[in-house]
């Protein structure tokens, strides 16, 4: 289902995958316009790994973004370098590839093979990874970042 305002999990805020769509998350949820099924993964899953990566909570990166609306996102990711700690160039790339890829040859396969029965879809090598499923679930065109078959 598309939802205004929510990126796709490529969509990338300082070099940083995935945490414009977690931002995004928070200000729908306040907003009353996130979807219920979405609700309860608020914090967990890849924004429990984003915060866990960044050494933030959640509720403390929610805090901010609730408190002070006249941040963007570039300088809400400073603040959780300031905060938490600060990724380099190789942290963003070691992030970016792990988030990207999550579902391909790893233990969220399964995961995603659960997701695409659900939908009724086959596995048919179209949608390889969970930033592939979300972004079909949402009806995007899927930015993929396909991983070397090698």
């Amino acid at each position: 289902m598309k939802i205004d305002n929510l990126r796709s999990p490529y969509d990338a805020v300082g070099g940083m995958v995935y945490f414009g769509r977690m931002l995004d998350k928070i200000r729908l949820h306040a907003q009353g316009k996130l979807p219920a099924d979405m609700i309860e993964n608020l914090g967990t899953g890849f924004d429990g790994r984003c915060c866990g990566f960044l050494r933030m909570p959640y509720d403390e990166i929610k805090s901010k973004v609730l408190a002070d609306p006249t941040l963007n996102d570039v300088q809400m990711l400073e603040w959780c370098f300031q905060t938490g700690r600060r990724l380099n160039q190789n942290d963003l790339e070691i992030w970016n590839e792990f988030m990207i890829k999550r579902g391909w040859r790893d233990e969220a396969h399964e995961r995603l093979l659960f997701r695409l029965k659900e939908a009724g879809l086959p596995y048919d090598g179209k949608i390889m990874t969970m930033f592939d499923y979300i972004d079909y679930d949402e009806g995007r065109k899927s930015q993929r970042h396909q991983p070397d078959c090698a």
